[in-house]
């Protein structure tokens, strides 16, 4: 199980980089068009909170049950929920942009905080998707798909107010790719640091740890900002789709 973290170190750097769609996008977006971008970004974090929050209860916190029983799973299950809420009082992030009227300086100091806490927040969710995948390409590939439909977003959070201020989308790419960067780079300092201790024994509390972290992930940033900026009837139906896909590719897996 241990022998290969191409695979795994591959689908993180995938999932973390796909900020710079996030950038891409921006670059095409008008002002007329941002009720119909929230339409499909809201759809997309519904999904996105669909699968995590799936694969959170189907797969990993029952595999994590299973081998450790059920008061250590629970255990290091709201331990990664305890380690992202702090992550997340400390070091706040939003995905807001600023007004049109706002002056340069304003928006560029906003893109570049954004860009430091997503880049912070990234951290474990690297540590998640690698050491998700390499147990099994059935829990990674989802969770790195989840993570990276969440990730668009942020880098359009980071992009657009930068590229406004600047008018130059090399510098908005550039603070949207170092922000999701962090994503391969956390997966490598767990490598680093972990890999030598790594068992069954603590591989299932990673599990257990990342099924908590991908939950509050899910309650506390997708749904929240996707019920704000769109009607609830289209967060459902992303919700809804990102469930039934993960249980279709559990089922086909």
């Amino acid at each position: 199980m241990l022998q290969n973290i191409g695979i795994p170190l591959l689908l993180t750097v995938l999932a973390g980089l796909s900020t710079t769609i996030g950038a891409f996008i921006t670059f095409f977006i008008k002002k007329s068009m941002i009720g119909t971008k929230f339409c499909f970004l809201c759809l997309a974090m519904g999904f996105s909170a669909g699968v995590m929050i799936f694969v959170s209860f189907v797969e990993l916190l029952p595999e994590s049950i299973t081998n450790l029983g059920f008061m250590v799973a629970m255990v290091a299950f709201f331990a990664g929920m305890l380690i992202i809420y702090f992550i997340d009082t400390l070091i706040p992030h939003m995905y807001e942009e600023e007004k049109g009227e706002d002056l340069n300086k304003k928006l560029l100091a906003s893109g570049m905080l954004i860009m430091i806490g997503i880049a912070i927040h990234n951290f474990p969710e690297g540590i998640a998707v690698f050491f998700s995948s390499l147990s099994s390409i059935k829990f990674g590939l989802p969770i790195a798909i989840a993570i990276a439909l969440h990730n668009i977003p942020e880098g359009i959070s980071v992009a657009m107010p930068i590229y406004y201020a600047t008018k130059k989308k090399r510098t908005a790419f550039l603070y949207s790719f170092l922000s999701g960067v962090a994503e391969p780079v956390g997966a490598i300092l767990s490598i680093i640091i972990l890999y030598r201790f790594i068992n069954e024994f603590t591989l299932n509390i990673i599990f257990a740890a990342v099924a908590g972290i991908m939950v509050f992930i899910s309650f506390d940033e997708l749904l929240p900002y996707a019920y704000k900026h769109h009607n609830k009837h289209t967060i459902i139906l992303g919700i809804l789709s990102g469930m039934f896909m993960m249980a279709l590719s559990l089922w086909l897996l």
